[in-house]
């Protein structure tokens, strides 16, 4: 359904509710980037999450921006722009964007035509009328045959626009108000007066495609100020979900007699309504009857609504737009409870100063909490208050008892001078609760018919892997096998564990857990088989804090998937519910396996092994289980993420898909080959790395010399080595480096047993055995940050003597080209890439300028192009920003500026220091800047020419890599001079560009060109 390239994202507005939403969508790995239009401090340079200033009320620049910014989706917050039809003119301009029409949104609009509607079709609500006089108003109250007191300004009031009178003379001032004092503006030239309804009230909301509707846990906000409900109306001063007064009962009524009710009869009138719905209903004797609609999160609900959603709402919205909803049902977290408690502004929701520091932000997030912020801003270093309502503080967990104890602790740490908060947020649903049954072992968080469902729904897969010598039947206290009916005469048993350590982290943050049971299946046979043993059987242990049975029924059918790959039984295992002990959405893995061996074939033959045996190389599937606390802190340091795409040799594939590529399994393949006595020693090279795992394979007096050319590095091992900076030594000892097993052999037989392991895995004659000296390394690994760097492509090496014979090609250097105009550079360094010697390719042309000549000729040569237009960016750094993201994108190593004519900011040019290049019309260091040619001139000198450097904060001050020399002849004039300059840039700018990325110069600390061979400072 969703393309693998990470796509942007824009969310209109600047509210809690679109921190929230930003929050949530930069979850899902199908997003790169999450931009907010205005967004406040919270969304404000926050991970994949930052501001833009482009403007949201011109609908036509705002199309032109997302066109221009490749935004794949717009999501909109507010309801003031829905009703403006800003949804209805981006679908005009080809973009696609989430939530109703305009007209869908009267619904909330005009409750004139919401309380038409609702009488319409038969929808449960209050008894009403609608007034465009005062008076005729008010003579309704007096005299209605029921509590006339609810008045409701028609339009859009940012949710402030609902009076519940205490009397009949509130209530008749409140029609003053509003229609001849004008409290609401416009909004309140027709009011609507409706019988005062008794019961609770509550929010529920659903996403709609315009024919399915998709129920969301109900909630329930706190409109007014102070505690006990006391005080004036405000926007919400908090909220909490699910509640608990809603019976499923109750939400099945609601969901068929209000939500799909209404959703048909939009669609029957003409007016698909596709996006949020949020009806407010009142809990009456005589069943819900909806007290008014909104079309779109509820703010403050939306902050205790996504908190527990364990479905990608990437997903969920983009199958509502496309009208696929039911076939993408979002799920829920059960058994949890989220609450939220505003942070008003005093004063608020009258006037209120601006301005103040906000502190104890970090705390609050220790302790796991989640601060979304509304009226915020930044000012010199701090975050300050800058509106009414200015942050919520949300609390999820395990029951709302506790959810509201953890909320409050956070809002006593979070604080600003003249803070206002409720601290009674939930008090009706605690209320309700403490009325209610005793407490079972489910309210403590076990679900035991849930591990039960677990239990029944794997038994056919784990009964698929019985083998000779054992029948699964999962259940049982204990299992068994029958080692004589497998077929062994004088075994040994052999045992091993392990887990998938941080790894699992990862697929965590992908949402993927399809693999993870080859891994861990992976880490437990490769190590039994270092002892030459075959793994009779595997036991599983899998621990939570809250059982998922979907997410564990995918893990452990990965494991017994894998289990039937390896050709051992799963013979049973453990699932361990434990509230309090993982967070939401995380568990643990941890596997047993068993295995058997003849007496005689047992490994290593620490006794046959020798100086000059053959050292074997079997390739590795990627990173297996290993490293991955390192490679999650390489990724936190850049400006990466799992959703970012992979190094160019992987396709269209993402980091994340790359880095969970599964362990490979080695058992099936190797058994027969490590039987038949050739093979002196086999070393699984798991945690450690090829440092510390070959040596558990040898005699004390021997180590091993390797050569990392003769075999293939996958470009993950490289990646990873260049943004975490690592050493060879690091490298060496933490990741297995495209090798997952090596094997010791004969000289004389090494050939025989590498074609056969060929003829399953991909393997090499990697090295050799040798003699070792005490207080030496018993692994040396020659060229392996050379081969890193040029990540050679090797399929094997010449034998004997030829361990440092580099036989390998180096891969095209990804470049990308900013441009503003011609692009005569562009058009010389396009010519240079049909060169077959070559060593880069452009990946991706930039410009700030729409429909130049430049774009044209990318557009020829087949290179992607990109639009991104200075003028629609509030500050240079955010234009910077953007063009680094689509930089990233498009996975470049190397920026080129050819007639780039914006002056890039400082962080941008530290990011790319040493692989940003440009060429200036001179001879520098002279005639710096502008008008160079004019400057030659006037100076009188008798040459000049051009100088490709790389890019420094200063203005061409970086280290020249090439210059070309150019005589200033007779009569020169600055035209006929800048035509034989550009001649000269067409030959330096390739020449440069080779230079580098081939590697024979680069940029040292000192900010000096550093030659290949040369020590640079």
């Amino acid at each position: 359904m969703f393309r693998t390239m990470a796509e942007r994202v824009l969310i209109i507005g600047s509210g809690g509710r679109e921190h929230a939403l930003a929050w949530k969508l930069a979850q899902s790995p199908h997003v790169l980037q999450v931009l907010v239009a205005p967004g406040n401090a919270g969304t404000a340079e926050s991970g994949k999450i930052s501001n833009s200033a482009v403007s949201v009320s011109n609908h036509t620049i705002l199309a032109q921006y997302c066109k221009d910014h490749n935004i794949s989706l717009v999501v909109v917050g507010p309801e003031a722009p829905l009703a403006a039809g800003i949804v209805d003119d981006l679908t005009a301009a080809g973009v696609r964007c989430f939530g109703p029409s305009a007209k869908a949104t009267q619904l909330e609009s005009s409750k004139h035509f919401a309380k038409d509607f609702l009488d319409r079709h038969d929808i449960p609500t209050a008894r009403w009328k609608a007034f465009t006089d005062p008076k005729e108003a008010c003579s309704y109250i007096q005299h209605a045959d029921f509590p006339a007191l609810v008045v409701k300004a028609s339009g859009l009031a940012a949710g402030k626009g609902v009076i519940v009178a205490a009397d009949i003379g509130e209530a008749c001032k409140a029609v003053r108000d509003i229609m001849q004092e004008r409290t609401f503006g416009s909004a309140g030239e027709t009011v609507i007066v409706e019988e005062l309804l008794e019961g609770e009230e509550v929010s529920c909301l659903c996403f709609s495609d315009g024919v399915a509707v998709a129920c969301m846990p109900p909630a329930q906000d706190h409109k007014r100020l102070l505690d006990g409900d006391q005080g004036p109306n405000t926007g919400g001063m908090g909220a909490y979900c699910p509640a608990p007064q809603v019976s499923k009962k109750h939400l099945q009524m609601i969901k068929e007699n209000v939500l799909q009710k209404t959703v048909d009869g939009m669609r029957q009138e003409g007016i698909p309504y596709v996006g949020i719905l949020y009806a407010g209903l009142m809990l009456t004797r005589d069943g819900p009857k909806v007290l008014e609609f909104n079309c779109r999160f509820g703010d403050p609900e939306c902050q205790v609504i996504l908190p527990l959603l364990s479905s990608d709402l990437y997903e969920v919205v983009q199958a509502t737009v496309d009208g696929k909803l039911s076939r993408a049902m979002p799920s829920w977290m059960e058994s949890r409870a989220a609450v939220t408690v505003v942070m008003a502004s005093g004063g608020y929701p009258g006037s209120y100063p601006k301005g103040h520091v906000i502190t104890g932000l970090s705390l609050a997030k220790d302790m796991g909490l989640q601060v979304f912020h509304a009226g915020t801003a930044l000012k010199d270093g701090n975050v300050v208050t800058n509106g009414g309502r200015v942050l919520t503080v949300t609390a999820v967990s395990k029951d709302l008892i506790s959810a509201v104890k953890e909320a409050n602790k956070g809002v006593e740490t979070v604080q600003f001078q003249d803070a206002i908060y409720r601290k009674d947020i939930a008090h009706r649903a605690i209320a309700f609760i403490r009325q209610s049954r005793g407490l079972t072992y489910k309210d403590s968080g076990v679900d035991i018919a849930a591990g039960n469902a677990l239990v029944h729904s794997i038994k056919p897969l784990a009964a698929a892997t019985s083998r000779p010598g054992c029948n699964v039947d999962l259940g049982g206290f204990a299992g068994t096998f029958d080692l004589k009916a497998a077929g062994y005469t004088d075994p040994i048993l052999v045992s091993g564990t392990d887990g998938v350590g941080t790894k699992l982290k990862v697929a965590q943050m992908c949402n993927k857990h399809d693999t993870l049971g080859q891994d861990l299946v992976a880490m437990c046979v490769n190590d039994i088989l270092a002892q030459g043993a075959e793994p009779l059987f595997f036991l599983d242990y899998f621990a939570c804090g809250k059982l998922d049975v979907g997410v564990a029924q995918t893990v452990i059918a990965g494991i017994a998937e894998a289990c039937r790959m390896a050709g051992c039984a799963l013979l049973g295992g453990e699932t361990a519910e434990m509230p309090g002990m993982y967070s939401p959405g995380e568990y643990d893995l941890a596997g047993f396996a068993v295995g058997a061996v003849e007496r005689e074939q047992m490994l290593p033959k620490l006794e046959r092994i020798t100086s000059g045996d053959t050292v074997i190389g079997v390739a590795s599937s990627g990173l297996h289980s290993n490293g991955f606390s390192l490679v999650r802190t390489i990724l936190e340091k850049s400006s990466l993420q799992c959703s970012s795409p992979a190094p160019s040799s992987y396709g269209s594939q993402t980091l994340g898909e790359v880095l969970l590529q599964p362990t490979r399994i080695y058992a099936k393949a190797l058994l027969p080959i490590l039987h038949l006595g050739h093979v002196k020693a086999y070393a699984h090279i798991t945690g450690g790395g090829l440092l510390e795992n070959i040596p558990r394979v040898l005699p004390e007096k021997l180590g091993v010399t390797l050569d990392a050319s003769c075999w293939k590095i996958p470009e993950i091992f490289s990646w990873l080595q260049r943004h975490g900076a690592l050493s060879e030594e690091e490298m060496a000892r933490t990741f297995n480096c495209g090798l997952g097993a090596v094997l010791i052999v004969a000289e004389e037989k090494a050939e025989n047993v590498l074609q056969s392991v060929k003829r399953h895995y991909e393997a090499w004659t990697i090295g050799k055995v040798v003699p070792h000296k005490t207080g030496t390394e018993k692994v040396v690994i020659k060229n392996l940050v050379k081969t890193l760097h040029l990540n050679q492509q090797s399929d094997q090496c010449a034998t004997g003597d030829g361990l440092s014979q580099e036989c390998a090609q180096t891969r095209k250097m990804r470049v990308g080209v900013l441009i503003s105009g011609t692009g005569t550079n562009l058009q010389a360094i396009i010519e240079h890439t049909k060169d077959p010697t070559c060593c880069v390719e452009i990946a991706i042309v930039i410009s700030n300028k729409t429909g130049v000549e430049g774009l044209k000729k990318a557009t020829r040569a087949g290179i992607p192009t990109r639009v991104i237009d200075h003028k629609l960016y509030g500050s240079r750094s955010e234009f910077d920003s953007t063009v680094d993201q689509v930089l990233q994108e498009f996975a470049v190593e190397m920026v080129c500026l050819a007639g780039f004519m914006r002056i890039l900011s400082g962080p941008f040019v530290k990011k790319w220091n040493g692989k940003l290049l440009n060429i200036h019309p001179s001879l520098l260091p002279s005639f710096k800047g502008v008008n160079a040619h004019k400057q030659v001139l006037q100076a009188g000198v008798r040459v000049t020419g051009c100088s490709v450097h790389f890019v420094a904060e200063e203005i061409d001050a970086g280290a020249i890599i090439v210059q070309k020399v150019v005589p200033v002849l007779v009569g020169d004039s600055e035209e006929s001079l800048c035509e034989r300059v550009k001649e000269a840039e067409h030959v330096a700018y390739p020449a440069a560009l080779h230079l580098v990325a081939s590697g024979a110069i680069r940029l040292g600390e000192d900010g000096k060109i550093c030659w290949k061979e040369q020590k640079c400072n």
